[in-house]
């Protein structure tokens, strides 16, 4: 079949959206358009039919590739063009619109402002997301409105004949894109790229999911495929103009009432992939042994790329097995298996959303806690008189980011010594952390108070003390965000209270008004909270 069309030369059918011929005769004179809502084999084969041409059709198979213009919905955890296979697979059927939808859920000021340091990551990650597609050829579509109201309007008023998208673990997604499927009159197909993993597809033998992660974990390295990653597009087909008059400007930061905090990590795919080149060169060697050093660099400092998806988490896993050898090999699994405890915790939550709501283990609903509100506050202001404690409190607050130990010690110490509701202190990480993630915040905080899946047990209560001397015994994490206890001695850093007067007086500290004495004695809070938990989990039995 000849695929000239009267608009030029050599133009195949997907690019005019018509099909001409010398060879139908009269059938050249009525070109069959391809339109959104219709099935361009079938508009051809109902032509010959008019036209009497049975007998051809009889003899001829006649086969027509359908030309679609795909809208590919970017949301916050895919902001990339490498490994994107919604991107990929609409580039394959024809017409590309890519669009990011600046939802109120998330981008009202008043909401914003409660995310200030992920909103700025977000911002600077869709910028560069925009700059990369511009770069191939494309461009970012940008639109305000809420998600659920506007794909489905912008579907049909720019003839939109398919809607691809990565699939959301976190039930506020699930719900959305429920909505958006039901609203929309043309196909919504969902691609994974969130985990490694499709989370809620493992599961034991006895086919439940795995509540415990040792076995998830063997299961994961065994039993599934991890696509192969997915190189960028080399270009894109420009975007139909029929999009272009929607198109708004990324809001700034100020137009949201947040001001730019420049101790943030760098959002985007390019600073991403500059980060993980530094941790595979630096750091990756020895990240099995320094891991839990909390004055040290050892760590990859990719969680917020890993969520916002400026690099898929496949990715990751692929870079680490192409650097790992004999001499890394420990380090590079150990790595590895940090990426499969977010899968756990994705997993969890596709099976279980409530634990966003409820403790995972149902025996501590109820939970008597005390949520006293001194307490509170001087856990949040950094003004605890436990040295690691407050360091980790002013680090998130100022960066935007908390070591990973830091987050277990500061997690049990608000829960076990103070007594307050784990989900209090959950929401504040979500608050100020740059890699703030519904799914592995909830799986952390449940994991430190004792409530949650394949938790910690209950009974072991960190000692802030001892976890201090033990992963910074310089004290480095300390003097880095405590300045007032810079000039102490290493043995007294984290126990300044200990100190006698006269080397209190050369460090120039002032306990009670540089420095606040400990709000809570440590052996009296550990034994409170092991007789309030035994008491209260012994009536759940």
């Amino acid at each position: 079949m000849n695929t000239t069309s009267r608009q030029g030369v050599g133009k195949p059918y997907w690019k005019t959206g018509c099909i001409t011929r010398p060879l139908w005769g009269s059938l050249a004179a009525s070109p069959i358009v391809c339109s959104s809502q219709g099935s361009l084999k079938k508009r051809f084969i109902t032509a010959l039919r008019q036209f009497g041409c049975a007998s051809v059709m009889r003899s001829q198979k006649i086969r027509m590739k359908q030309v679609h213009r795909t809208l590919v919905w970017f949301r916050g955890k895919d902001l990339r063009v490498s490994d994107h296979e919604p991107l990929i697979r609409a580039m394959e059927d024809g017409e590309v619109i890519p669009l990011f939808v600046f939802d109120p859920y998330f981008f009202h000021p008043l909401r914003a402002r409660k995310l200030p340091h992920r909103i700025q990551f977000l911002l600077e990650s869709i910028s560069a997301l925009s700059d990369s597609l511009s770069s191939l050829g494309s461009r970012l579509i940008c639109v305000s409105g809420s998600s659920t109201a506007v794909i489905p309007d912008l579907a049909e008023r720019w003839g939109v004949t398919q809607v691809f998208a990565h699939r959301w673990t976190e039930p506020f997604g699930r719900v959305r894109d429920a909505k958006v499927a039901d609203a929309l009159s043309v196909p919504f197909k969902l691609y994974e790229g969130e985990t490694l993993h499709p989370p809620g597809t493992l599961r034991t033998g006895k086919g439940s999911p795995y509540s415990v992660f040792t076995p998830f974990s063997r299961a994961l390295r065994s039993q599934a495929r991890i696509s192969a990653v997915l190189p960028p597009p080399q270009s894109i087909p420009p975007v139909p103009k029929v999009a272009l008059t929607d198109n708004e400007n990324i809001p700034e930061l100020k137009a949201l009432g947040i001001d730019r905090n420049p101790s943030l990590q760098n959002g985007g795919e390019a600073a991403g992939q500059h980060r993980l080149k530094l941790f595979l060169e630096k750091h990756a060697a020895g990240y099995s042994s320094g891991r839990d050093q909390l004055g040290a660099s050892a760590t990859s400092r990719l969680s917020a790329d890993i969520k916002f998806g400026t690099l898929s988490v496949r990715t990751i896993w692929e870079e680490m097995e192409q650097v790992k050898t004999d001499a890394c090999a420990e380090s590079i699994e150990t790595f590895k298996t940090e990426l499969i405890w977010r899968d756990f915790a994705y997993s969890t939550l596709w099976d279980r959303p409530e634990v966003l709501k409820h403790p995972f283990r149902p025996a501590w609903e109820g939970f008597p806690w005390q949520n006293d509100p001194e307490d509170w506050k001087a856990w949040t202001a950094g003004r605890t008189g436990y040295p690691v404690i407050d360091a980790a409190a002013r680090e998130l607050r100022e960066t935007g980011f908390v070591h990973n130990r830091a987050r277990m010690i500061t997690a049990s110490f608000l829960c076990k010594h103070l007594l307050i509701d784990y989900r209090r202190g959950e929401s504040h990480f979500l608050k100020y952390l740059t890699d703030g993630d519904w799914a592995q915040n909830n799986a952390g905080w449940q994991w430190s108070a004792g409530s949650g899946c394949d938790a910690q047990p209950y009974f072991r209560v960190f000692n802030p003390f001892s976890q201090g001397e033990k992963f910074d015994p310089s004290g480095a994490y300390v003097r880095r965000w405590i300045p007032e206890l810079n000039l102490l001695p290493n043995r007294y850093i984290y126990r300044p209270w200990d100190a006698p007067e006269e080397v209190l007086a050369k460090a120039k500290v002032s306990l009670g008004a540089d420095y606040p004495a400990p709000i809570v004695d440590h052996a009296m809070a550990r034994e409170r909270f092991l007789r309030v938990a035994k008491g209260h989990l012994k009536r759940g039995e």
